[in-house]
C-alpha cells in the first residue's frame, strides 16, 4: 500500500469517525431531553423522535464521504489505485470539512433540538418550529458535505 493511499483512507476514516462520534454525542443529548418529557407526556413521541433524530443525520455525511474516497480509489471493487503522497493529502484535505464541521455541528445540532423538546413539550403544537430551528444548524453540515463531495470529486486520480 502507498503512503498517498493510506493518507487517503485516514481522512475517510476520520470523516466517518468525528460525524459519527458528533452525532452519536447530538442524538444522544436529543434522547435524554426527549426521555423526561415522555415520562410525563407520552403523547408527544413521535413529534420529539424527530427532534432527536435530526443531529443523526452529520454521522451519515461523513460515511457518504468515506464510500465515495473509498469508491474513488477503488478499494471498494478490490482494485486500489496507486496514489501519490500529494493525491492522498488532497483526499485527507477533501475529507476535513465535513469532518469538522458534521462533529461540531452536530453537537450544536444537539443543542438546539434540546431546546426544542423543551419547547415542544410546553407547547406541542410548536414541534414544528423547533424542527425548523433545529434543521437551519444543518445547513452548514450540508455546505460541508457538498464541499467535501466536490473536493473530492475534483481530485485526478
Amino acid at each position: 500500500m502507498s503512503e498517498g493511499l493510506l493518507i487517503a483512507i485516514v481522512g475517510a476514516a476520520i470523516a466517518a469517525v468525528l460525524c459519527g462520534i458528533g452525532s452519536a454525542i447530538g442524538v444522544q443529548m436529543g434522547g435524554k431531553a426527549a426521555a423526561g418529557v415522555c415520562s410525563e407526556k407520552p403523547e408527544l413521541f413521535g413529534k420529539l423522535l424527530i427532534l432527536q433524530a435530526l443531529p443523526g443525520t452529520q454521522g451519515i455525511y461523513g460515511f457518504i464521504v468515506a464510500i465515495l474516497v473509498m469508491i474513488r480509489l477503488g478499494l471498494l471493487g478490490g482494485n486500489a489505485v496507486q496514489i501519490t503522497t500529494q493525491q492522498g493529502w488532497s483526499f485527507f484535505g477533501a475529507c476535513m470539512p465535513i469532518a469538522i464541521v458534521g462533529l461540531i455541528s452536530a453537537i450544536y445540532q444537539a443543542k438546539t433540538a434540546v431546546s426544542a423538546i423543551h419547547m415542544t413539550a410546553k407547547q406541542p403544537d410548536a414541534s414544528a418550529k423547533g424542527m425548523t430551528m433545529t434543521a437551519m444548524v444543518e445547513t452548514y453540515a450540508i455546505l460541508a458535505l457538498l464541499a467535501s463531495i466536490l473536493i473530492v470529486l475534483g481530485i485526478a486520480v
